[in-house]
């Protein structure tokens, strides 16, 4: 039987050079590269804590269509930690679109970019939290 809660998902970013979006993901966003399979097969996985990731090129995707940017959100405990990675990423040049605010619909957010136009959409959700 299987369990009522999902694991967490697990997004596939497309990306239109894997190992230049690799180094990107490491360097300016602090990833971890669980693996790559970039030599004809055209996926990677990225990891950073409990947070999972695939990165995909057109060699992978094929007949799927699928194609960038997509939005990719991140759901944090805190105001204080979505500014706290605001902070660290901004500090590695990291492609920020906007500075972390709260909005009028209740989140706190802010948002960043991979050379491929995907974009980070990372939130607290004070609205259903309680402030």
């Amino acid at each position: 039987m299987m369990k009522a809660e999902f694991p967490a998902a697990v997004p596939e970013i497309p990306v239109s050079d894997l190992d230049a979006a690799l180094e990107y993901y490491k360097t300016r966003l602090g990833f971890d590269i669980d693996w790559n399979n970039s030599d004809g097969g055209g996926i990677a996985g990225i990891s950073q804590g409990n947070c999972r990731m695939f990165l995909t090129d057109a060699t992978f995707r094929g007949d799927y269509g699928n194609g960038a940017p997509v939005v990719i959100w991140l759901n944090l405990d805190s105001r204080g930690d979505v500014d706290a990675l605001y902070e660290r990423w901004r500090g590695k040049e990291a492609r920020i679109i906007s500075a972390p605010e709260s909005k009028p619909w209740g989140l706190h957010e802010f948002s960043v970019a991979d050379p491929d136009g995907n974009v980070f959409r990372v939130f607290y959700d004070f609205g259903t939290a309680g402030g």
